[in-house]
């Protein structure tokens, strides 16, 4: 099954096209990461999904649902956890939970049902009744996570969703979000800034740069399509045999000499190191150190986006997301 479809969604701005003819689909509880540069129109596209901006061209349908025919079935069928905290911190987190629910038209005593349960997901349940402005930051994150469950959303959408935590705390968050993605089977897109988030995380990722999807595909299969192992060693002098040898081989895509260093770009590096070793020997080659470095998902972030860091209206987005919130408030 698909819980999602999306085809040719456009947004514009004026002048400026935040989102491209973007299409894309995701599968009744994938775990869908959207990585970009800052302004790429991640948050623009969750926005757009979740019918909280209408789109200039394009449709999706979100559970069934139409975005743009149909935004009441879509809300229905979605929960949504905002870059942003937007929690109430004169209320306890079961009373956030209890205001929440009611906005679904919950019954009363599901309500309670509910929120022990997503309470006891989010591993909250001890401290339901204390005010949530005495909660860590990880706890806050943890009860809009338990928030946006509230009603079974069959599509849940994670706008950064450990954005300024520490390290230990946002590797806590990713494991809530492993077991419910698990335990209840919902569909979830995630956008983070957080390579390693991405690649512990997502079934597949989408990478947007300037409103267009640039790859999409497994974490796995990115970065071995876009960036080959790299296999360092210290040899105080490169014989040529030693080049000539290596370029017969298949697996040498590349040969470099950086800083007295002999730098091999290669395919399946550490398949390959032993024959490598044994060519070293055979021909004499001493060598002082070896390292081997595989490719990460933030080298082929960088490879496809580039370098250079990316500016954003921040003043626009704010006032949008203040609009947006207040649509969902009425």
């Amino acid at each position: 099954m698909t819980a999602i479809v999306i085809d040719n969604l456009t947004k514009r701005f004026d002048d400026l096209v935040a989102v491209d003819n973007v299409s894309f689909s995701v599968k009744s509880g994938e775990l869908f990461g959207l990585l970009g540069p800052n302004g790429a129109g991640k948050t623009t596209i969750l926005n757009m999904l979740t019918t909280l901006l209408v789109p200039t061209a394009g449709s999706a349908l979100i559970a069934g649902s139409d975005i743009k025919k149909d935004p009441d079935g879509v809300r229905s069928n979605i929960g949504i956890i905002f870059q942003d905290p937007s929690l109430d911190i004169g209320l306890t987190g079961r009373e956030n939970l209890e205001f929440h629910a009611m906005m679904y038209n919950i019954e009363r005593s599901e309500r309670k049902k509910r929120i022990a349960e997503v309470l006891k997901v989010v591993n909250l349940s001890e401290k339901a009744d204390t005010l949530v402005e005495y909660y860590s930051g990880g706890m806050k994150r943890r009860l809009e996570i338990a928030r946006g469950l509230i009603h079974y959303p069959r599509v849940l959408f994670l706008d950064e969703p450990t954005l300024g935590l520490d390290a230990q705390t946002r590797r806590s968050i990713w494991d809530y979000i492993k077991n419910l993605n698990k335990e209840y089977g919902t569909s979830i897109i995630l956008t983070t800034h957080y390579m390693e988030e991405a690649d512990y995380l997502c079934d597949r990722i989408a990478i947007i740069d300037r409103g267009k999807i640039i790859a999409l595909d497994t974490p796995a299969n990115l970065k071995v399509q876009y960036k080959r192992d790299r296999i360092t060693l210290a040899v105080p002098d490169i014989p040529e045999s030693l080049v000539t040898e290596l370029e017969k081989r298949a697996w040498v895509q590349d040969i470099l000499s950086e800083n007295g260093n002999l730098v091999l770009s290669v395919s399946k590096g550490e398949e390959n190191l032993p024959e490598l070793f044994h060519l070293l020997h055979s021909l004499g080659v001493s060598v002082s150190a070896v390292s081997l470095h595989t490719p990460t998902l933030e080298d082929v972030f960088i490879h496809l986006t580039g370098a250079s860091i990316r500016e954003q209206d921040g003043s626009r987005r704010s006032a949008i997301r203040d609009r947006m919130r207040r649509r969902m408030m009425r």
